[in-house]
Formats: structure tokens, C-alpha cells, sequence
């Protein structure tokens, strides 16, 4: 007992109980907020002077600075949390972006622009805090023995509440009590913005049918063959194998006239009324597939014959769970879930609010190019949009997609309610209904949430809290090292 007792020691000696929330967003400091940066790519303005033939206005390299104030006189100097708390502060750092414009493929411009100022996490390594000693935290006014995490806004400590949600880019298949279908297979696939969800039902007499965006039940082997795997021999080969399913000779049968990829694009483009020449038809029918289906796998044209092969393993799970050859999905087990950590519900607001900032400078150039008044980029670029959208939605707690409560006033009544508070995971399901099944305690939460601490009432088991020795990693797969590890274990690469 001794021995646990000096290596629980050892342990929170060397990592703080909120370590996971520092490290994603660190993670978010370091990586995520440069990708999310690099998907705006190019800004292309509609309306460009008369004299100019292309204008382009492209983001480059950012980097985030230290916190910091600028005081009544224009100087600026390092600001501590302390020091925030007790003057009404927020204790955030400014955004610098390399901005550069072309004219007619030349670089005519480049300057380094403040686009906003991003809130530090206390502790995190963008934080003065960061690595102090005991005698230097004192020194600061700050406490040894807090353990940070949170967020310190207009002089109020702000928590980021993690949030629990389903994994996206798979596949779940439920029994239905009520409805046409008996059983439905859903997939919420996601792409940086992007985040789809794509419903795979089969009706009464067989026929399956998928729906995402734009796209309402329409016949799944017609989309299969509109990315290019066109044979029916294939497509049951596919699908089944060695296996005999009659349903997917029933949905062939029905789209037997579809003899070509051409002739079922130009079907999606009558089902989604498209009524334009053919080319014109074909064309978008093609766009809409690429951008919209199974984003996760890519979005452009080269992409079509992986996501076929794709549609075709989802329709083999799909029969093998409604003939009882394996179960349905269980969607409590933890294997099946994801936490949102403070990086990632900063990540969904940061790329929502520079959508809105890349908006405004549009607004602004076209805005001065019909006046015949426009000088520089320099000038239209607003830094205190994104901040002051930033720190309304963690002020307010309201955020990307509707949901609330996201941020809160962190609980000071006493430390273990503070930690208590900075470990809470919350499911996005609503607190009104039964959802019995996720409300239960599953063996997958043991070493993961803990089991006894979750509140009374309507939130019972909706609002959990991590386990304390609970260590979320936030590694990124590598794609390489994926793909050489199942080509040893004898799969073959689909080309």
C-alpha cells in the first residue's frame, strides 16, 4: 500500500490532473490553428479594379505571442493572470498572420497583420506561467497549487466543458422500434468544417437507399455506380463475397438501365432536379458527390472508386447485422466515443470565426473598390472581429452549432470542487428525455470517468467527470505507418 501511495505521488509530481486539457490546447496553439489557417488557402474577390486582371489576397505563416496589455498611453507590456483578475482583464495573446496579396501573379504586397487576440489557458505553454518555480508563482500573486486549465476573460476564470460525443467516420447500426426501415445505419463522416451525416435505410421490398445533404434516398447501388464501379459482377463481389445475399440482386435489378457512370450521374442529377444541358448536369451531379459523400475520404474526382468500395463495405455490415450474423452497435461502449477537449471546441470556433473574418474583408475591398478609394490590404483588415466574437462565445458559453454551456464560471468553493469542475465531460444528448441505456454506467467507463460522481436529477449520467488518473491522447494517426503495418499483415492497397 505504501509503494501505491509513493507512486500516486510520483505521478501527480510530474503531471497535473488537468494535463490533457493543457496538452490539447497546446495542441491546438501549436498545430491545428496553422491547418485550420491553411484551409482558407486563397481569398479571390468578385469585384477587382478595372486595371487589374487578377487580384488575390493569400494567409500565410501565424504565430501567437504572449499575453499581454496595451495600456492607456499605447504601450505595451506582459500581463499575469493576477494582475488580469484584479484590473477586469482578459488574459490573451494577439494572432500574427503573414498576409500577402498578388496582382496579376505578382507579389505586390506583404505585411504582418494582428487578426485578433486568442484567450491563453492558464499553465499551458503560451502562458507566463508556464515552467515557473514555487517562489516565482508567489512572486506573481499566483497560487503554488493551482492547477490551471482555464481561461481568465474580462477578469471572470472560464472553464471549457468537454463534451462527449459519438465518433465521427463510423459506422453505427441500430434496430428501429417504428418507422419504414427495420434497421438504419448511420455514419457522421468528417472534414475539417465539414461534419455529414449519411442515413442508409432499406425499405420493405429490399431496396436500399442512402440520404446526405442535398441527396434524399436515393438507390445506394445508383451512387456506387456514379463513382465508377459500374459492373454488377464487381459490385457483388464486393459486397458479398462468397456469400449469397438476395437483396443485392433485387437493388441491381432496379438499376439495371444504369448501364454506364455517365447514365447514373445524369439519374442523381434528375433526382436532385438538375435541369440543365447534360455536360452542365453530369458535371455538378459529379461535384456534389465528390464534396458531399464521405468527405473523410477525400473531395475531389480521384477519390470516387475508394469511397464505392467504401459504400460497398457498409452495405455488407448493413445485411450482416439485419440477417443477425453480428450484432448491432453498442453506443455507449467508450470505443465507439470522442471527447471534444478545450483545443478542439476552440478549433470549431476559431475556424467558424475567420469564415466571418475572410467574409469581412471581402466586404471591405469590394466595398472600397466601387467607391475607386482602395490603397492597401492593410486597411481592411479588422483585428478586433475575431476577438471580440472569440470572447463573446466563451463569455456567454453559447457555440458552434447551437450548443450551450460549453464555457462556465469555474466553481471556487473549494479546491476539490475546482478540480471537480475542470474533469467535468458532458454528452450532448438532452436532460428532458429518458435516454436510460446512456445514462447507465458501462464497463468501458472503468479507468476513463468515474463512477460515482455525477449529479442527482435530470443530468444523472449525462454529466460525468474524468477519472483522476484518466490521460487523453491527442497523437494524430500517421497515415504511412498505418498503411505499412496492414500491408504486413498481408492486405492489399485498393488502387
Amino acid at each position: 500500500m505504501l509503494n501505491k501511495r509513493i507512486l500516486i505521488k510520483k505521478y501527480f509530481k510530474n503531471h497535473s490532473i488537468v494535463q490533457s486539457n493543457i496538452t490539447s490546447f497546446n495542441h491546438f496553439a501549436d498545430k491545428k490553428i496553422h491547418d485550420i489557417v491553411a484551409e482558407i488557402d486563397e481569398i479571390v474577390p468578385t469585384i477587382i479594379p478595372p486595371e487589374i486582371q487578377d487580384f488575390k489576397i493569400k494567409f500565410e505563416k501565424m504565430t501567437i505571442g504572449k499575453p499581454e496589455v496595451t495600456e492607456a498611453d499605447g504601450s505595451k507590456k506582459d500581463i499575469y493572470p493576477n494582475e488580469a483578475r484584479l484590473r477586469n482583464l482578459s488574459y490573451s495573446a494577439p494572432i500574427h498572420l503573414d498576409v500577402s496579396a498578388y496582382i496579376d501573379g505578382v507579389q505586390r504586397e506583404k505585411f504582418t497583420a494582428v487578426i485578433g487576440r486568442l484567450p491563453i489557458m492558464l499553465k499551458s505553454k503560451y502562458c507566463h506561467l508556464n515552467n515557473l518555480s514555487k517562489e516565482e508563482m508567489i512572486k506573481h500573486g499566483e497560487d503554488p497549487d493551482d492547477i490551471g486549465g482555464y481561461f481568465i476573460l474580462n477578469g471572470n476564470e472560464r472553464v471549457l466543458i468537454m463534451v462527449e460525443d459519438l465518433a465521427s467516420n463510423k459506422v453505427f447500426i441500430n434496430k428501429n422500434a417504428v418507422g419504414p426501415s427495420k434497421y438504419t445505419a448511420k455514419l457522421f463522416s468528417s472534414r475539417g468544417s465539414y461534419r455529414i451525416p449519411h442515413v442508409l435505410e432499406q425499405m420493405k421490398d429490399d431496396m436500399l437507399y442512402l440520404s446526405f445533404t442535398r441527396f434524399k434516398r436515393i438507390p445506394i447501388i445508383a451512387v456506387i455506380k456514379a463513382l465508377g464501379l459500374v459492373r454488377d459482377q464487381d459490385i457483388t463481389q464486393f459486397i458479398a463475397g462468397d456469400k449469397h445475399y438476395e437483396e443485392i440482386f433485387v437493388n441491381l435489378y432496379d438499376s439495371m438501365d444504369l448501364k454506364t457512370q455517365n447514365d447514373a450521374l445524369e439519374f442523381i442529377a434528375k433526382k436532385l432536379r438538375i435541369t440543365q444541358p447534360r455536360e452542365v448536369k453530369l458535371e455538378k451531379a459529379g461535384y456534389n458527390l465528390d464534396r458531399y459523400l464521405l468527405p473523410h475520404l477525400g473531395i475531389t474526382d480521384k477519390d470516387r472508386m475508394l469511397k464505392a468500395y467504401n459504400l460497398c463495405k457498409l452495405i455488407k455490415r448493413f445485411l450482416m447485422v439485419s440477417r443477425g450474423e453480428i450484432p448491432p452497435n453498442d453506443k455507449d461502449h467508450y470505443m465507439n466515443k470522442q471527447l471534444q477537449l478545450s483545443g478542439d471546441l476552440l478549433a470549431d470556433l476559431f475556424r467558424m470565426n475567420l469564415r466571418v473574418l475572410v467574409n469581412d474583408i471581402l466586404y471591405n475591398f469590394q466595398r472600397l473598390v466601387k467607391r475607386g478609394k482602395f490603397s492597401s490590404v492593410k486597411i481592411i483588415i479588422r483585428d478586433n472581429l475575431l476577438t471580440s466574437r472569440v470572447l463573446s462565445a466563451m463569455a456567454t458559453g453559447s457555440w458552434v452549432g447551437g450548443r450551450r454551456g460549453i464555457s462556465q464560471n469555474i466553481d471556487r468553493i473549494n479546491y476539490l470542487a475546482s478540480i471537480s469542475h475542470l474533469q467535468r465531460v458532458v454528452s450532448l444528448l438532452n436532460t428532458t428525455q429518458e435516454n436510460f441505456q446512456a445514462r447507465e454506467l458501462h464497463p468501458t467507463h472503468w479507468g476513463r470517468l468515474c463512477a460515482v460522481e455525477t449529479p442527482e436529477g435530470t443530468s444523472i449520467g449525462l454529466r460525468k467527470n474524468l477519472a483522476l488518473l484518466c490521460n487523453i491522447s491527442q497523437e494524430d494517426a500517421q497515415e504511412d505507418k498505418v498503411k505499412k503495418a496492414l500491408e504486413a499483415a498481408g492486405l492489399n492497397l485498393i488502387k
